[in-house]
């Protein structure tokens, strides 16, 4: 019985630096390029599923590396506000994190090399494009937090978000579908990364004062607080605006606008933002845009596939 427990502990240990919440975010971009996919005629539940499945390792080496990075960093500490760290805490030891990081890396690259190879046969040129692209990936999900200058306490995260969970998740697991790209596509593929760079500056508001405090110096420190709420509101409209254009360019139908229930949440967290000051509460508005951008993207992504 005791082994049962203890199992039990050290799952929830290693399910909590893993950091699930953070998942569905990592499938926004791959959902949306699906959707745009299937919108013209091409879909296939094979590279969505090894997509996805790709996607969510990345995700969880990002959020791996992000845990053993802020301990080594000292850039989480007692005052730090949001969900518990497993390396600080003493949960998982360095080495510990370090072959799970190593452990995850060799399952991405394996689902993304069965993916690659499933959608391009004998294509060695894309292939080796896409290694290139998820080699990349790997690199920015690690030195985020870990190494000599992380640019994420550099204010170099909000651009990276932007690229890898909006233009190259979206365009990339699109020409997975089609090998092809239009122009048009780069609107749907900014409004996810702006999204998701939302969701990344709650988070840097909510920690500015730590975060300036360790010497983190994200973007919301750059700004101070006063502008990071106004850029905030910036990105959210700028995604809005983007989709409708797009949306505008394709034919019309009513399936195409079954997305805009998923703007009333994003509107409300990003006034608690502005009106609140408590960690706790500001943690709920983090959440909620997490879900609401995802929710966006899932949306807009069905109204594509039935358009």
């Amino acid at each position: 019985m005791f082994g049962h427990h203890n199992m039990k502990n050290i799952l929830a240990i290693w399910l909590l630096a893993a950091r699930l919440r953070t998942l569905p975010l990592a499938c926004s971009s791959i959902l949306l390029g699906t959707g745009l996919a299937a919108s013209r005629g091409a879909f296939d539940g094979t590279i969505m599923a090894l997509s996805l499945l790709t996607a969510i390792l990345l995700q969880i080496l990002s959020n791996l590396a992000n845990d053993y990075g802020d301990a080594v960093s000292g850039a989480d500490n007692g005052a730090r506000i949001g969900p518990q760290r497993a390396v600080v805490s003493g949960l998982i030891s360095k080495q510990q994190m370090c072959v799970a990081m190593a452990l995850t890396a060799l399952a991405a690259v394996a689902s993304g090399l069965l993916l690659l190879g499933y959608a391009f046969g004998g294509q060695w040129l894309q292939i080796l494009a896409f290694v290139a692209l998820g080699g990349a990936a790997i690199v920015a999900a690690v030195t985020y937090t870990v190494g000599q200058t992380p640019y994420g306490y550099r204010g170099f995260g909000d651009i990276s978000v932007f690229l890898f969970f909006g233009l190259l998740g979206v365009l990339g697991s699109y020409y997975l579908f089609t090998h092809a790209l239009a122009w048009d596509l780069l609107l749907p593929a900014t409004a996810c990364g702006l999204l998701a760079t939302a969701v990344l500056n709650i988070n840097n508001v909510r920690d500015i004062e730590t975060d300036a405090a360790s010497g983190k110096i994200t973007l919301a420190v750059r700004f101070g607080r006063r502008r990071a709420i106004a850029y905030h509101w910036v990105l959210l409209g700028t995604a809005l605006l983007v989709t409708i254009i797009f949306i505008l360019l394709q034919p019309a139908s009513v399936w195409l606008w079954i997305f805009l229930p998923a703007i009333k949440p994003l509107t409300d967290a990003a006034r608690t933002l502005r009106e609140n000051y408590d960690g706790e509460v500001l943690t709920g508005a983090l959440k909620k845009t997490s879900i609401s951008a995802f929710l966006f993207s899932l949306l807009l992504s069905i109204g594509l596939a039935l358009s």
